[in-house]
């Protein structure tokens, strides 16, 4: 396993700046992510707040017994009984099969730089995953993509559950789950590792009640060794423990959506995307109506009632909620990484570029609830590169970081060119150059029929052109029919490398790379040093 770190550019012009230009964006976060300093100013003032240690760990432990999580993480759990512990914490979504492969990628990124920054403290740095199990949209949980042919094929899991209903509350239909991972692992191809991996998925479905459970019993798999503590944002243990920052998000619900909404006005003003939608009467709240996850606003009288009018509660009623049945109420986006920094001391947050864009409006609302936001670091991200793909890398000697950033489509077609004896795109070119003087006295004839018969003869060399087009095409394909095979090649290194016009990570899921390469081979991923300085980093395998 070699690492190979490169520089990609992202589409978003906000996390370019937040990496690269941060003075354009500093006033928006507290700390600069490029500061050496801010770790040891971090640590001092998490240790000086105040948090519920000892009844946080007890809830971890009961969790992750239910997970039969690893040694390794009740060893780190117990750090965070002392008071001289921080944290490090991404989070995630419940994905089936743990999800796309940044969702592990963000795993590995938590526990390098709690890791990390242990060594550089000398003091107890713990890493943990927040599963975001209060989560409601199943459909960006309920499959996974596998590569057939020529494309990336979805395969969703047949269940049909509320569609307002929490993730973790989602009962995981045993046969359907069982019929459902015996069908994706039918669309790979055999190897050593494949009958235990099936007989491990099939027992994890066995043993999980919600599709969270599935997910922390595959990423304990994954990373065993790995100390990483899971935790369940959606498990009413945690709840309970939420009581007083629940109280305290409802009595300045205000000040925070106002805040929150004039700092994305600002990005707004700024020319930046805005991936976060906010507005002045959003309270940011969730409350659990008739089991179904209903979004809260406020209305002129101070009520806090659904977009829909669904339900209706006043500012003491919803209090009494908290005190009375806490597990009614869940977070949004904006109040999540409240919620996190009141429950755990965190030491840094771990994000991806969208996270990170939407945390840039945060900074008021966590002043209002008495909070430091904590420093942003974006995640490390990460390609796979197995052995064939880089073989036929290196026989068309194409560049690894420009196919991981841009796809191998011009160089595909740039090889065909050159196997043609006739340079087909400069002699379509040239056909419409010389076409477009020929034709030129007929346009210019045109204008004295009027604005019409005008408009025809432009429309008319287009017509030309676009056969001329169509023609140079069709040279393309019948070249491509006589290369099958090495246009096979280029489209296995874009669908590996490129898939869907983005990066790897966003699209492959974890399977086929435990089922070429055995379930460790993440274990040993994390095994290398990775600098968070370097933006994405090439894995060959």
């Amino acid at each position: 396993m070699r690492m190979e770190a490169i520089d990609i550019q992202s589409k978003q012009r906000f996390f370019n700046d937040y990496q690269h230009n941060f003075d354009q964006v500093s006033d928006q976060f507290e700390y600069n992510p490029r500061e050496e300093s801010i770790w040891s100013e971090r640590y001092q003032y998490v240790v000086n707040q105040s948090y519920q240690r000892e009844a946080l760990s007890d809830v971890l432990v009961e969790m992750n017994k239910k997970w039969e999580a690893p040694t390794e993480t009740f060893e780190q759990i117990e750090k965070l009984r002392k008071e001289n512990s921080a944290v490090v914490i991404a989070g995630q979504q419940a994905g089936l099969m743990t999800g796309p492969l940044y969702t592990v990628h963000k795993a590995i990124s938590v526990l390098q730089l709690a890791k990390q920054k242990q060594e550089e403290l000398q003091e107890p740095v713990v890493p943990v995953f927040w599963i975001a199990g209060e989560d409601h949209d199943f459909d960006e949980i309920n499959h996974v993509f596998l590569k057939q042919q020529d494309h990336m094929e979805k395969f969703s899991i047949q269940q049909n559950p509320d569609p307002k209903q929490s993730v973790s509350d989602m009962a995981l239909e045993q046969e359907t789950a069982n019929k459902w991972v015996k069908s994706v692992f039918s669309e790979i191809q055999e190897t050593e590792f494949t009958n235990d991996l099936l007989k491990q998925c099939l027992s994890a479905v066995e043993k999980s009640e919600s599709f969270t459970d599935f997910f922390a019993r595959l990423m304990y798999q994954l990373l065993p060794e790995s100390g990483l503590v899971l935790f369940d944002a959606h498990d009413p243990m945690a709840r309970e423990l939420e009581r007083p920052y629940f109280h305290n998000m409802i009595e300045k619900n205000e000040p925070i959506a106002r805040g929150v909404y004039a700092a994305l006005q600002k990005n707004r003003n700024q020319g930046y995307e805005t991936l976060l939608d906010s507005e002045m009467d959003d309270a940011h709240l969730f409350y659990q109506h008739d089991g179904d996850r209903t979004l809260l606003v406020r209305d002129e009288a101070g009520h806090f009632k659904g977009k829909n009018d669904e339900v209706v509660l006043s500012k003491e009623d919803l209090l009494e909620v908290v005190e009375q049945q806490p597990w009614l109420l869940s977070n949004n986006v904006v109040t999540r990484p409240l919620m996190q920094d009141c429950l755990f001391p965190v030491l840094a947050f771990i994000g991806g570029p969208g996270e990170i864009n939407y945390w840039s409006a945060l900074k008021p609302a966590f002043s209002e609830v008495g909070l430091q936001m904590p420093p942003v670091i974006p995640r490390l991200s990460f390609t796979l590169v197995d052995r064939r793909t880089q073989q036929i890398l290196d026989k068309y000697e194409l560049k690894t970081s420009t196919s991981v950033e841009y796809g191998v489509g011009e160089q595909k077609l740039n090889w065909l060119s050159s196997h043609s004896v006739a340079p087909i795109e400069q002699l379509g070119e040239q056909v419409k150059v010389e076409m477009d003087r020929i034709h030129r006295p007929l346009r210019e004839a045109s204008s004295q029929f009027g604005a019409d018969i005008e408009q025809l003869a432009d429309k008319n060399l287009e017509y030309i052109q676009q056969h001329v087009d169509f023609l140079t095409k069709r040279f393309h394909q019948s070249l491509e029919q006589q290369y099958t095979r090495e246009m096979k090649e280029f489209e296995d290194v874009e669908l590996l490398l490129h898939p869907n016009g983005g990066l790897q990570e966003r699209v492959w899921n974890i399977l086929p790379w435990i089922n070429q390469y055995g379930l460790d081979v993440f274990e040993r991923m994390n095994e290398s040093y990775y600098s968070f300085e370097s933006p994405h980093y090439i894995v060959h395998l």
